[in-house]
């Protein structure tokens, strides 16, 4: 009996002290720090693996190094040419600094969520509706770099920003193809009149050419008497000189 009492005496003890292990003993894995607080105050930064604790004297918060992916929420945003669209886009980002991120701000998600919305619109209003579809490369850059300075107080690095939808209003998708339309009748007759402008330039040049020998006039219109006879064609034609007309003006007898 005495021995049993002997052992229940040290039970408590060993319970107490199990407790005060498992209080005291933290595991943190590769891609986990400890932000370690003693008595309140900020004492440093412990992980990963094994590390020890004073129970309930120091306290850990745990931050996780992975780069975190966040669906910024789509936002109503008005263009710099008054046009309303909804655009969505997905941030990438990770925290280099655990203390910074767990000091300065309270909670880092909300506050780069937050930070986000606020800046995808503000940058996509300063720019035109042809813009965000044709450089969106360019905004995403702009972008990322605005988070970027904004959250590094926070021990944020923010590595990348991709817009995924711009959605319009149907009316305005009719009248962008409508536009798009227009663009492309115009280039058309812009094309079409650069080629009748090289076609004239052509020819001047061969009309030079050929009144400098008159015999290669000649020889012209026989190439075409000879084409027109291999189409079998009842036309006759009979080449009439522009010099001789100016000839008969010339002797034209005057009243």
């Amino acid at each position: 009996m005495e021995i049993l009492s002997g052992f229940a005496f040290y039970i408590p003890l060993v319970l107490i002290a199990l407790i005060f292990l498992m209080a005291a003993i933290k595991i943190l894995r590769e891609y986990e720090r400890g932000v370690v607080f003693t008595l309140g105050r900020f004492t440093g930064v412990k992980g990963p693996g094994l590390i020890i604790l004073i129970p309930f004297v120091q306290q850990m918060v745990r931050i996780d190094l992975r780069t975190i992916v966040l669906d910024v929420p789509t936002q109503d945003v008005i263009s710099r040419d008054n046009v309303s669209v909804k655009v969505n886009a997905v941030l990438y980002f990770r925290v280099i600094a655990p203390e910074l991120a767990t000091i300065q701000v309270e909670n880092f998600m909300q506050a780069t969520s937050e930070l986000a919305q606020t800046t995808l619109r503000s940058v996509l209003g300063k720019h035109e509706l042809d813009e965000m579809l044709s450089e969106r490369d360019k905004l995403n850059s702009d972008i990322q770099e605005i988070l970027d300075a904004q959250t590094d107080a926070w021990g944020i690095k923010v590595a990348n920003v991709e817009i995924k939808h711009v959605d319009i209003d149907e009316s305005m998708v009719r009248a962008i193809a409508k536009q798009a339309e227009a663009e492309r009748e115009r280039r058309a007759k812009v094309i079409n009149a650069e080629g009748e402008q090289q076609a004239a330039q052509k020819l001047l040049e061969a009309a030079e050419i050929l009144g400098q020998r008159p015999e290669a006039m000649q020889l012209r219109y026989l190439s075409t008497l000879n084409v027109i006879a291999n189409e079998r064609s009842s036309t006759i034609v009979f080449p009439f000189p522009i010099d001789f007309m100016d000839l008969l003006k010339s002797t034209k007898p005057q009243e």
